[in-house]
Order: C-alpha cells, then sequence, then structure tokens
C-alpha cells in the first residue's frame, strides 16, 4: 500500500525523498500509478498541479502514465494547465500527454487554462495543436470560457488564433456575447461588438439578449456599452414575455432599474403581453426595495393582469408577509380576481392569512 509520504513529497517537490521511498517499493510501475484513495490522484498528477517540473520528468522517465486519470477525470495535462504551469505542460506534451484529453464534462486542458486566463500555457497549447473548436458537455468552448471570465488579452489570442471561434453557440444558445454581458466583461462586450459579428438582440433558447443578461445582472456600464454599441431593443420581451425592466425587477438589480426609468424613460407601469407590470413581478420576488422605488416613482398599486390579478394578489400568492404589508400601506385596494378570489384567499401563511382578516375587501 502506498503511504501518505509518497504524495506529500510530490507535493513538496521534495525530489530526494520521493526518490528514496520509491527505492523502498522496489521502483514498481503499480506502485509509480497508484491512485491516492481520496482523490484518484498519482504522484505525476500531485507534481503537474504543483508545478515542480524536476518531479514530472523524474516520474515521466520512470515510465509514469501521463493518461491516467483521477475521480475528476482529470489526466496530469488537465492539472498543470489549469494551475499555469506552462514548463510541466510542455514536458507532459513532449512525453506524449493527449492534448485535447476530456476530463469529466468534456473539459479540455485548453478550457481549464482559460479559467485562469494564463496567456502562457494557453499560447502554448495552441502552438501544440489545442482544438479551440471543441465544447463542453454544455456547449462552452474555451472562447466561450475566456468571454466568462472577463480575460480580454486570452479573448483576442483566441480570436487572432482563429477567427471563427466567435460564431459558437452553448446547447441553450447563448453566445460568447450573452456570457461576457451576463458577467459584467465590458471590455470584452466592446471588443465582440467592434468587430460586428452578432445581430442586434441576438436571442438565446429562452429568447434572452446580452442586454437582459446585462441588466438582470446589475451590470450597467455593459448595457449602456450595448445600448451605444447597437441599436438594441430596450422593450423585447424573452419567451415568457418579460422585457427588460421586469426581469431587473425580479433579480432586484435597482441600479439597472433606476437607469432604465431615470436614462432611458421607460415607463414604471410598462406591461408586459400577459399584463404584468415591474410591480407585479417584484411583488412575486419579494423585492421590497424595487417595491418601495417603483411606488415612489409612481407606480399604480392597483393594476391588474390579464387574470385580474393585482401585485397584492401576486404577494399574497407568494407568501411575501412584507410585501403584502408594504403594498396595503401603499394603497392596495383589496378585491376579487377575474376568478372571484380575494388576495387574502391566495394566503396559506397564518401571519398573512391574519393580515387580511383585519383589511375589508373593497
Amino acid at each position: 500500500m502506498v503511504t501518505d509520504d509518497y504524495f506529500k513529497a510530490a507535493q513538496h517537490g521534495n525530489l530526494d525523498h520521493l526518490k528514496k521511498l520509491h527505492a523502498s517499493y522496489g521502483r514498481k510501475s503499480t506502485i509509480l500509478n497508484a491512485p491516492y484513495e481520496k482523490s484518484g490522484d498519482t504522484v505525476l498528477h500531485i507534481a503537474a498541479r504543483c508545478g515542480h517540473l524536476n518531479l514530472v520528468e523524474y516520474l515521466v522517465a520512470l515510465g509514469a502514465d501521463v493518461e491516467a486519470s483521477n475521480f475528476d477525470g482529470k489526466r496530469p495535462l488537465h492539472e498543470a494547465a489549469q494551475s499555469g504551469h506552462a514548463p510541466c505542460v510542455q514536458s507532459l506534451l513532449r512525453a506524449g500527454a493527449q492534448i485535447d484529453s476530456l476530463k469529466r464534462a468534456d473539459w479540455t486542458p485548453l478550457m481549464l487554462a482559460c479559467t485562469k486566463g494564463n496567456e502562457d500555457v494557453i499560447r502554448l497549447l495552441l502552438k501544440f495543436g489545442a482544438n479551440s473548436q471543441l465544447k463542453n458537455k454544455d456547449g462552452w468552448t474555451p472562447f466561450h470560457i475566456s468571454c466568462r471570465e472577463g480575460h480580454l488579452n486570452i479573448v483576442k489570442l483566441l480570436y487572432n488564433h482563429d477567427d471563427t471561434v466567435w460564431n459558437t453557440a452553448s446547447k441553450n444558445q447563448r453566445t460568447p456575447l450573452h456570457t461576457a454581458a451576463l458577467h459584467g466583461c465590458d471590455l470584452v462586450v466592446s471588443f465582440l461588438l467592434d468587430k460586428r459579428r452578432y445581430p442586434p438582440d441576438v436571442k438565446d433558447s429562452t429568447g434572452g439578449t446580452p442586454l437582459m443578461d446585462a441588466i438582470r445582472s446589475g451590470n450597467v456600464q455593459v448595457a449602456k456599452t450595448l445600448i451605444s454599441k447597437q441599436k438594441v431593443n430596450v422593450y423585447d420581451e424573452d419567451n415568457f414575455g418579460l422585457q427588460p425592466l421586469h426581469l431587473a425587477s425580479q433579480s432586484g438589480c435597482l441600479d439597472s432599474i433606476k437607469f432604465l426609468v431615470e436614462r432611458l424613460n421607460v415607463q414604471v407601469d410598462l406591461r408586459t403581453s400577459k399584463g404584468f407590470t415591474a410591480l407585479h413581478v417584484a411583488a412575486k420576488e419579494g423585492q421590497l426595495l424595487v417595491m418601495s422605488y417603483m411606488v415612489s416613482s409612481g407606480a399604480d398599486v392597483n393594476l391588474t393582469e390579464s387574470k385580474g390579478r393585482t401585485a397584492l394578489h401576486i404577494a399574497a400568492g407568494a407568501q411575501h408577509e412584507e410585501a403584502c404589508r408594504f403594498l396595503l400601506k401603499h394603497g392596495a385596494v383589496i378585491k376579487a380576481d377575474n376568478s372571484g378570489n380575494l388576495p387574502g384567499m391566495l394566503a396559506r401563511k397564518p401571519e398573512i392569512y391574519k393580515l387580511f382578516q383585519t383589511h375589508e375587501p373593497s
């Protein structure tokens, strides 16, 4: 059985100690490639992850398996690439490591390197022929990943290596532009738009646009960039009928709401195709700060959606006591919806039910 000392020597880069321990096992290849019981790592995994080039070269020379997989499906090359150890990456590649090997969820070494933005490693992998067009199980390419992380130098590097990498979409049809917008990577968004590769309001499988992603995640600067560089539609709806204002209300992004209302003059009582206002959406999510802003900006607390439900119906149905109290305090009228239901009839929590017992229907 391999002792913990064997793996600790690799972790700490103690080559002399590792040689002594390995000699005590009789230099058997089964010991050399034995997995650590907690992770499935071999000593080569650990040496590669920690960037100990002398250990990597020693272990490879002894016959360590460069394609051994740990419990996550990672090979030593995955570990070296993700940790940003270019010399170890080069050594493993020269020893015959498969450059596009897949770990669990179909991540390649290049994809993992892109999560960390290590330019030296990425350049090396590309030089050795890494495929920048491969997708993981979710349909993400290295370019998607770099756009998510906001590493503009890596985005440019991948684009200059292959200027078709932008033309990709994940399994849910999200483009790299969607990804950069959602994560607030303004410089990447600007770069992608300057290349003029994406049409305005490109949509994913839910009907979401990059502007919607920027707004619902509170990335106002990205929203400004999208509006200034492209003629995006601030009234576009996704497949659920929600527009940017409603999405910001749903996620509680007050800065985005203020930008839309105060800078772009979007009306606070803007309705979706199903009659929902931003106040309805905020009430469903219990977003009190958003509700307060909407009411102070003139939102009508008694507007109804297509089924005759007011924000009070929706807050009660979602069991948000404080939202119900807020609406009642600010003039919400207790009335029946199209099915004859009063807001209190939708309450399941005792405290909300009691709240409506003290208020008479209109």
